[in-house]
């Protein structure tokens, strides 16, 4: 997994809630088991209008300068439904690397953080007043993981939390297992130390 360490540029807004992985990523389209060619079928209810992907003027990520946009500013319980991590991969391959909500889907957090796209949980009202500034005028942020705050929307940063594993597995780009085995040394000794202790243990049936 790639380090991610800050997410920066457009953010868009998107507040409906509820917005669950069939919507980010229906079930018709997921037509091969490669992890590719996801980014043209993100929201794809909403960003095209028939079977022929002709664009929706209406919905924000075919509006510029949302396009580009790298951060998107969302309603409550995001990323609800199913497990389908497609989801995510469709996010990360429009260039969506960070979303904002007020709570998310578990399923779908934890494969954000298993794929490089940062999930900011942030009360409501705060979430209201970017999204309202980002459809004021376009709207740029930094959201920078390693001083866990927001920057470009108001004079003060706006902090946020996350736990510091699954910062540290983001920021280095390991996951759990990988970051397990940074105490490769101590998970040894432990080891060999309780084969002296409890033989019985070790014992192959």
């Amino acid at each position: 997994m790639e380090p991610l360490l800050r997410v920066e540029g457009i953010a868009a807004p998107l507040l409906r809630p509820n917005i669950d992985t069939d919507i980010i990523i229906p079930s018709r389209e997921i037509t091969s088991p490669e992890r590719t060619g996801f980014a043209d079928k993100l929201f794809a209810p909403w960003r095209y209008l028939d079977g022929a992907r002709r664009e929706n003027p209406d919905f924000v990520l075919n509006r510029d300068p949302f396009r580009r946009a790298k951060i998107l500013i969302a309603g409550e319980n995001f990323g609800c439904g199913s497990s389908r991590e497609m989801a995510v991969w469709a996010l990360h391959q429009f260039g969506i690397r960070c979303v904002i909500a007020p709570s998310f889907g578990a399923i779908f957090r934890n494969n954000c953080l298993r794929n490089a796209l940062l999930p900011v949980e942030l009360p409501e009202a705060d979430v209201l007043a970017l999204a309202s500034a980002a459809e004021a005028a376009p709207l740029h942020l930094v959201v920078d993981l390693q001083a866990c705050e927001i920057r470009g929307f108001d004079e003060r940063p706006l902090p946020f939390a996350i736990d510091a594993d699954e910062r540290e597995g983001l920021l280095s780009g390991l996951d759990a297992i990988d970051l397990t085995l940074r105490h490769r040394g101590a998970i040894e000794a432990f080891q060999a130390r309780d084969r002296q202790d409890r033989p019985w243990i070790w014992r192959p049936r």
